[in-house]
């Protein structure tokens, strides 16, 4: 028996399309970290591109890009979405689905 906490497996996204607020890294140091298991590069362009942020939605777009790069590089399902769009075997996002998304977010009328 291992002394040593068991890992969890991550949770699947909800949407292979998007990642919600409550998906990923949720702190700057669970994203730098995440970040620096990615690409140490990244890490670096990441901390340069959020110390030239303004205050609000500057940052919030910074840190939004980091999570959909690490959703990007590391979830296999969203790596499989994207291969079987590009391979034209999936519609990657109805029209109906769009208009769903936004009229949550209040952007559309």
């Amino acid at each position: 028996m291992s002394a040593l906490p068991h890992d969890t497996p991550p949770r699947a996204y909800a949407s292979p399309y998007r990642v919600e607020a409550h998906e990923g890294p949720q702190t700057l140091a669970a994203l730098r970290a995440e970040l620096a298991v990615v690409d140490a590069a990244e890490l670096v362009a990441f901390n340069a591109k959020l110390d030239a942020a303004k205050f609000g939605e500057e940052q919030s777009s910074v840190i939004a890009d980091a999570r959909r790069l690490i959703a990007l590089r590391t979830r296999p399902e969203i790596q499989a979405a994207i291969a079987a769009s590009l391979a034209g075997e999936t519609d990657p996002a109805p029209v109906a689905e769009l208009y769903t998304y936004l009229n949550r977010q209040g952007a559309a009328e």
